[in-house]
């Protein structure tokens, strides 16, 4: 991807995993966006040539760029690139991951958190690397339902773990902002697999998620 430079960029820091928490664009992809973006401008009826348009078809271009960044994402090697042999196998979560994403459907923002857990069969991983791999699902056009089980089945098929499970909460623009706008409206998903799929482990799973620790 090619870097373009701008006051609306952000430091380039590359990582070694493939993740890049920055704004890098393709500058040929902004041009054609950019395109389209004006002619939606027009079509709403708006007058593209004032001031406070006149750089908006670029701007949103990269931001859609960026929100959508995840499809140039592997998380598959952000889980290898920090997998490691250990010989533990009790519950590893990490709650409270923010999330942030766009519904295919309207292309409006969902936004919650994720908690997730595993059990380790052998190998452990650096525990950035779960956020890692929430994001780069996340950053792609989505339904909640399905960003739920693709965290799931990246970990168990990548880790090969004794279970895995992910529960997301979430808040939908889609029906705040339009449709039945029901603004305390969350969305709860759940995927689990092994071990997790017994009452006893999802049961401390799902109790661990709900205390608040000082």
């Amino acid at each position: 991807m090619n870097s373009h430079s701008s006051d609306d960029d952000m430091v380039n820091e590359n990582n070694l995993d493939g993740y890049k928490k920055v704004d890098q664009y393709n500058q040929e992809k902004i041009d054609r966006l950019s395109i389209s973006y004006l002619g939606i401008l027009k079509e709403i009826g708006e007058d593209t040539g004032r001031e406070g348009l006149l750089k908006t078809p670029e701007r949103v271009a990269k931001s859609m760029q960026f929100l959508t960044h995840g499809y140039d994402l592997d998380p598959k090697q952000i889980l290898l690139s920090a997998r490691f042999r250990e010989d533990y196998q009790q519950m590893v979560i990490v709650k409270d991951i923010e999330i942030y994403s766009l519904c295919e459907h309207h292309l409006l923002p969902f936004f919650g958190k994720a908690h997730i857990a595993y059990i380790p069969d052998k190998y452990i991983v650096g525990l950035s690397k779960i956020p890692r791999i929430v994001d780069a699902f996340a950053r792609r056009l989505q339904v909640q339902e399905r960003l739920t089980t693709q965290i799931r089945d990246c970990i168990q098929e990548t880790l090969n773990p004794l279970g895995v499970a992910v529960v997301i909460e979430a808040h939908h623009l889609c029906m705040q902002m339009r449709g039945v706008q029901k603004q305390n409206s969350v969305t709860t998903t759940s995927a689990f697999t092994g071990e997790f799929e017994s009452d006893r482990t999802r049961s401390e799973f799902i109790s661990l998620i709900g205390k608040r620790f000082s």
